[in-house]
């Protein structure tokens, strides 16, 4: 059935109930000015009366006190029957008459911390605690009332509130998007608490754990309105989702072009190459491949500086446009390397003042500084037709990680410079599309083969990136001046000498006999392949060392 919408509605009445009371004293003041009567609940109204501010208690208006140590407040009839009556519909209006029922035309919410008492380890008592009841009902009750009623869950809004006031009431369409913003707001919590409680309730395995709960839901917030997606034609937006980590998504740009699509997903593989190194490192970015990645060499002066010089100078070509993260605060003296290469994005935790200074004069790139406490996600999720997959996040924490538990499968065993090396190898690796091989010397990636659709192309394409593309770094952070002008510049035999990771097994020895025809001296691989001991014969013939870890990086 059709009703006639009211426009304006004057706000006579508020109700006003919220955990963060940040601007509490100045929104009930504003609108006690503006003639509005208040009611609240408990603290809430303790705040307004200490602030010398006329309200009047829930309990007043209910007849009945809190009670359940404040579990049970606003769940009364006199309460929800003021927020719910259809002011268009003639016999609710008689019931709130026949009632002594006032009605309520704004109502002030804003919930229990759940997801920050989640967040804090809080044990489970305490987090069932932060499940609010009251709140939620009467966000929605206002929500579905909004052709009378206004909704209010955003402090940052009180004073549009105020002024409405004064001004006679919210109009419709203003309270139609308040009520759509009260729904997303109740949605995302009610997600969180759903997939906290299917965690820890449901589904528990032999040993008591849950592993895969029943439910897995994500409240995203929408951030910015981005100018397109991968491509021109397609629209595309950045949303955050507040129960997980901070991220790229949180991350705060000092100067520079509004972020892109592409700029985002090769921002976030820089730092998940990046971060995966405890030792200053810089990670440079193409098309979410790395084409560079180093840690700074031990004693280094300017330990970050000389990580990026190492980094572009593994293929400079590919950097031209490239996405650069460090793991340590950009210097001054990174800065004076970068501003002479073409750069999208520079995303690290800080910057110096005279970093900050130096980038600036580039007008159209990005400076971006990542939240405090930034972290990967423990899970991570892909999005397929009809769902969406999730799995545990690839780190650096399977056993065969750790140099300790490798295998010596062939070859004598690696000094400490080669073992270095190979470990390096073997992280840096996992920053590369599959099927990915990584060759690396001193702490730098030296040739990177990725995304092909066999081992042996990425074993040809690391090669060849090696010994054709890269330039020697000699002199720490000055070798990477002028980088931007290196057009192809050869290296000869940078894969001599070196060593070389792969993500997965050998599954012939055909794309082993690569490297070593390169002269590469050391290989660390997974292992595992029925055809193991023609690749171990292979590393046996040519005289070099391999390890086996046991643990596998594949990276789709």
């Amino acid at each position: 059935m059709s009703k006639t919408a009211l426009d304006r509605v004057a706000i006579r009445r508020a109700l006003i109930s919220v955990y963060d009371k940040t601007g509490l004293e100045e929104l009930a003041a504003g609108l006690h000015e503006a003639g509005v009567q208040l009611v609240s609940t408990g603290s809430t109204a303790q705040r307004i009366a200490a602030a010398g501010i006329p309200v009047t208690e829930v309990e007043q208006v209910t007849g009945s006190p809190e009670m359940l140590d404040g579990r049970v407040k606003t769940l009364h009839p006199r309460i929800h029957g003021g927020i719910l009556a259809d002011r268009r519909v003639g016999k609710h209006m008689d019931t709130l008459a026949s009632m002594d029922i006032d009605p309520i035309d704004l109502v002030v919410v804003n919930l229990y911390p759940f997801v920050q008492t989640v967040a804090s380890g809080a044990a489970q008592d305490d987090v069932v605690e932060q499940i609010d009841i009251g709140g939620p009902a009467m966000v929605r009750s206002a929500a579905k009332n909004h052709a009378a009623v206004s909704i209010v869950v955003d402090p940052s809004f009180y004073g549009q509130v105020i002024d409405a006031a004064k001004a006679g009431g919210f109009d419709l369409k203003t309270r139609q998007r308040l009520a759509a913003k009260a729904y997303a707001h109740t949605a995302a919590y009610d997600t969180a608490v759903a997939s906290w409680t299917a965690s820890q309730f449901l589904d528990e395995d032999e040993q008591g754990q849950v592993q895969w709960p029943a439910y897995a839901g994500v409240a995203l917030e929408r951030e910015a309105v981005l100018r397109y997606g991968e491509n021109p034609h397609q629209q595309a937006a950045l949303y955050t989702d507040a129960a997980a980590p901070a991220g790229i998504a949180q991350a705060k740009q000092l100067h520079g072009k509004p972020m892109s699509y592409n700029n985002y997903v090769d921002a976030d593989a820089a730092l998940r190459a990046a971060f995966d190194f405890s030792e200053p490192a810089v990670a440079v970015i193409k098309h979410a491949n790395p084409c560079g990645v180093a840690v700074a060499t031990p004693g280094a002066a300017d330990p970050i500086a000389d990580a990026h010089a190492k980094a572009h100078a593994t293929d400079p070509v590919s950097a031209f446009g490239g996405v650069i993260a460090a793991n340590r605060t950009v210097t001054k003296a990174m800065a004076d390397t970068v501003k002479g290469i073409f750069t999208e994005v520079v995303i690290a935790p800080d910057f110096e003042d005279e970093a900050v200074q130096i980038l600036s004069a580039k007008k159209n790139i990005r400076l971006l500084t990542l939240p405090e406490g930034y972290r990967r996600a423990a899970n991570e999720f892909r999005q397929i037709s009809g769902g969406m997959l999730i799995q545990a996040s690839d780190t650096i924490a399977a056993d065969g990680d750790d140099t300790a538990n490798w295998t010596l499968a062939a070859g004598s065993a690696a000094d400490e410079q080669t073992l270095a090396d190979l470990a390096f190898a073997w992280r840096a690796v996992r920053a590369a599309k599959s099927n990915a091989i990584l060759v690396a010397k001193d702490g730098a990636a030296v040739g990177i083969g990725m995304g092909q659709v066999n081992r042996v192309d990425s074993c040809k394409l690391a090669v060849e990136r090696a010994n054709t593309l890269g330039v020697s770094v000699e002199s720490g952070a000055d070798a990477a001046g002028g980088a931007e002008n290196v057009d192809g510049a050869e290296s000869k035999n940078r894969t001599r000498g070196a060593v070389a990771a792969s993500d997965a097994f050998f599954p012939f020895a055909d794309g082993l006999q690569i490297l070593i025809d390169a002269g590469v001296k050391a290989v660390v691989q997974p292992g595992g392949s029925v055809r193991d001991e023609e690749v171990i014969a292979a590393a046996n013939e040519a005289g070099i060392t391999m390890y086996f870890t046991g643990a596998r990086h594949f990276f789709h």
